[in-house]
């Protein structure tokens, strides 16, 4: 499979995805770099990094299993959403430009693990 991750369109949009994230997440308060902060961004960046390790995997079951690390990871970003909106930790808009992207990176990923 090798560099084929760049092909896929749900690594693209978890790219934006995780960009947005980290965009949104220099607006937490600075006192919250060590907690919200560093766990969206690793939440965030761990969706792409999985989709891309998963293609160079030597056969499909290990790549839907990367797959589906990226979905968990894709879930726990939308919770750090919601409970970054709760705390009002950053804007609304932000929150929910993130919270799209994430959403629609999670319908691709499980259509790319029901098409294998």
């Amino acid at each position: 499979m090798g560099q084929a991750y760049r092909d896929l369109q749900v690594w693209h949009r978890s790219m934006d995805m995780a960009a947005s994230v980290y965009e949104l997440s220099k607006t937490i308060p600075r006192e919250d770099l060590y907690g919200m902060t560093s766990q969206i961004r690793r939440s965030s960046m761990s969706v792409p990094s999985n989709i891309a390790e998963g293609t160079g995997r030597k056969n499909v079951g290990e790549f839907k299993q990367f797959l589906a690390i990226a979905r968990g990871s894709n879930y726990e970003v939308q919770t750090q959403l919601e409970l970054a909106r709760k705390l009002n930790l950053a804007s609304a808009p932000r929150i929910d430009a993130a919270l799209g992207l994430s959403q629609e990176v999670g319908k691709m990923i499980f259509a790319l693990i029901e098409s294998l």
